[in-house]
């Protein structure tokens, strides 16, 4: 598909007659088509790439598909309603540089310019964009002090049982099937699988014991399928997307060989398994416990934001803005997406922040010291040791320099011996202390050794000291006040679900998931850049507003 002809030399206000009588200078659409609209304009070049340069009908114009999608984002619309608001809203078309009356487009064309955007990996492009150009205002610096966290994203998608999630995958493979294998070459169970999955619906007011049965007997079911589907006379078969799906469901659900079909238990099933094969990317994730405990099948979406520690006046707007937004499988930890979010900043061309405020799940003994290393600054506090040890002393009574391989025990005793032990596996580091001579006369054994221990151990990690230092740290009334700036990023994710949909994905897919947030928090930072400015304008005309004698 090729490209209509452009021009940046159309006159900035094409809505003839309305740019004085109904936008004043502080107008939000007057300001979005004074400073964002040049700016999506300037990203022509990188939408170039989506688009064949002369094959096919010429397309719709991608900076007017750019800037409908990041207005859309702005007002939480839809296709359909952002059509429509193309089609009669004058601050719309102000905005974007058009005409009331000029041709419009089908809504399903916001849809392909959105595939184009993840074909060509440009989901990022409308992000990226709007930051470039608060660097480029001075709003936001390439290394600035940042906040980081996540939250969930629902998926379009429900959490299905064991049974359903098998079952919909049979019925889904067999839908496929049916459509590419003639009826000559289906196996003689066709018809039986057919009738079981296809055509009937489980009764779920049966008891617990018929479901299992039914799930063993849907692994049965899938196994003969996939025999089938894998018989060297069936070589010939294409292997489409839902017969895959149902092998990777049936490797997650069931211990399978030439004898029987075993069940696996709940301690064996992976954290990535398929919960819904309508999404397959769609992953169940769990936070808290207790009354506090929230479930949720989706994603994990990683936010940072910049941290101005300048004090704002009254009714003035925030200085922050978003500097990224990672959006990754909801199983992943905290810890893991803060790599993806360090990964994507530099993509972006922007630095490592030199201080990082963030919870408590981002923050490890490693993280610590690979922050000190770098000579910055992760402030977060660290988990406090484990205290399921009868009430004992635990780690955080011991002073330990594990560069010294040295440790004081609440006693006021050094270390017997350290010995340094590492994993063939992984490579991991520990560090054991023992006091095998101290303990036996100590006044403070019976709070110190174990009933069934000789004398008091402790193991810690190589980079226990950072640890250390920070759980004494967090102590002090200097690093409550610090952790005050991390705050902030909670209103920005309440902003960020309520303003901008981010806590439901409005597609299926996680490149679409991430996708829709990268409109999100391009919209959010345009909504803060635009309100910035609007109140600059009314603090300048009110300082020439002369005084009343």
């Amino acid at each position: 598909m090729s490209l209509p002809a452009f021009s940046t030399q159309a006159e900035l206000f094409s809505t003839a007659g309305l740019s004085s009588s109904l936008f004043a200078p502080t107008d939000r659409y007057r300001l979005f088509a004074q400073m964002v609209y040049p700016v999506v304009a300037s990203a022509r070049e990188e939408l170039q790439k989506c688009y064949c340069a002369d094959n096919g009908r010429v397309a719709i114009e991608p900076v007017l598909m750019l800037g409908v999608s990041l207005l859309q984002y702005l007002d939480g619309l839809p296709d359909r309603q952002a059509v429509e608001m193309v089609r009669y809203h004058a601050g719309w078309n102000f905005a974007l540089n058009r005409q009331l009356g000029d041709e419009l487009f089908h809504p399903t064309t916001l849809v392909n310019f959105r595939q184009r955007l993840i074909q060509q990996e440009q989901s990022a492009l409308g992000f990226k964009t709007i930051l470039d150009a608060l660097a480029e205002a001075g709003l936001v610096s390439r290394q600035s002090r940042q906040r980081l966290d996540s939250t969930q994203m629902l998926g379009l998608v429900s959490r299905m049982s064991r049974l359903d999630c098998v079952r919909e995958s049979l019925r889904l493979a067999l839908q496929e099937l049916d459509g590419s294998v003639g009826p000559e070459a289906r196996p003689g169970f066709w018809l039986e699988l057919w009738e079981r999955y296809v055509q009937s619906q489980i009764d779920y007011r049966a008891s617990s014991e018929a479901l299992g049965r039914k799930l063993v007997e849907a692994g049965t079911d899938t196994a003969r399928l996939l025999g089938w589907a894998r018989d060297p006379s069936q070589n010939h078969l294409a292997w489409g997307p839902q017969l895959l799906l149902l092998e990777r469901v049936s490797g997650e659900q069931f211990e399978m060989n030439a004898a029987e079909v075993a069940l696996k238990s709940k301690a064996e099933l992976s954290s990535d398994r398929v919960q819904n094969p309508h999404d397959p990317e769609a992953t169940y994730a769990v936070k808290g416990e207790g009354q506090k405990k929230k479930e949720h099948v989706g994603y994990k979406v990683q936010v940072a934001e910049t941290v101005t520690q300048a004090e704002l006046e009254p009714g003035e707007p925030t200085q922050n803005f978003l500097t990224g937004i990672v959006t990754h499988a909801a199983y992943q930890s905290d810890e893991a997406g803060a790599e993806k979010m360090e990964a994507e900043q530099a993509a972006m061309g922007l630095d490592k922040p030199p201080v990082q405020y963030v919870d408590g799940a981002y923050v490890s003994a490693e993280k610590l010291a690979a922050a000190q290393g770098e000579g910055r600054s992760l402030i977060g506090p660290a988990a406090s040791a484990p205290h399921n040890n009868g009430g004992r002393y635990t780690t955080e009574d011991f002073q330990i320099e594990v560069e010294q391989r040295k440790a004081i025990c609440p006693a006021g005793r050094e270390n017997t011996q350290c010995s340094r032990l590492e994993e063939q596996v992984t490579g991991k580091v520990t560090y054991r202390f023992e006091w095998s001579t101290h303990c036996a006369d100590c006044p403070l054994r019976e709070r110190c050794v174990g009933p069934e221990q000789k004398h008091r151990t402790i193991v810690v990690g190589e980079h226990h000291s950072a640890l250390q230092s920070r759980r004494q740290e967090q102590k002090t009334e200097a690093f409550a006040q610090q952790m005050k700036h991390r705050n902030g990023i909670e209103g920005t994710q309440s902003e960020l679900v309520r303003a901008h949909g981010i806590r439901r994905a409005r597609y299926r897919g996680l490149a679409k998931a991430r996708l829709q947030n990268y409109f999100a928090a391009a919209a959010c930072n345009i909504k803060r850049w635009v309100n910035r400015k609007m109140w600059e304008l009314s603090q300048a005309a009110a300082a020439t507003v002369p005084a009343v004698s």
